[in-house]
């Protein structure tokens, strides 16, 4: 090269980012969905070895209990308040955090039942996770909890905003 010559080489970001109105967009879809959640993936790919993920929920959405059978999860609240309840087999609340309030942030070990509740409009949660991405089946999700679009689950869900450790859901 002669001297003195600048090579210009074109910017590209390294960094990403979620700014505040990509969470106002998000929390407006959340709103709009059927669901009443949206997510925006930080990961490239589904088969990425981490998730990484902001998802909006409002307090109609339903966290059916669940478990990950290859993972732990990670959460940490960016807008709103959340109660985080994990359970037993037999559906006993073995611990309760409010995200957002009381909580920063918490990890749920590998394969224990836990459920999420957005208490305010317009909540967002960050969510990190070992990948690849894995679609629930029916045998991740708890016996005991009621399946979405059910009056049971709309119980359920109320039930999780008061309940405490050592309690268990009765349908």
């Amino acid at each position: 090269m002669p001297e003195g010559f600048i090579l210009k080489i074109p910017h590209t970001s390294l960094m990403k980012t979620l700014t505040f109105a990509a969470l106002d967009a998000l929390t407006q879809q959340a709103g709009q969905s059927p669901r009443a959640r949206m997510n925006q993936n930080l990961h490239a790919s589904l088969d990425d070895p981490i998730q990484r993920l902001a998802i909006a929920m409002e307090p109609a959405t339903y966290i059916r209990p669940h478990l990950h059978r290859q993972t732990w999860e990670l959460l940490t609240a960016l807008r709103g308040r959340f109660v985080v309840l994990t359970f037993d087999e037999a559906g006993v609340v073995t611990d309760r955090k409010l995200l957002g309030e009381d909580t920063s942030v918490t990890e749920t070990a590998q394969g224990v039942f836990h459920t999420v509740l957005s208490l305010d409009p317009g909540g967002v949660i960050f969510e990190v996770k070992h990948g690849p991405y894995r679609p629930f089946v029916e045998s991740d999700y708890a016996s005991w909890s009621a399946p979405a679009d059910t009056p049971e689950a709309a119980a359920f869900m109320a039930w999780v905003k008061t309940a405490q450790v050592g309690e268990r859901w009765v349908a």
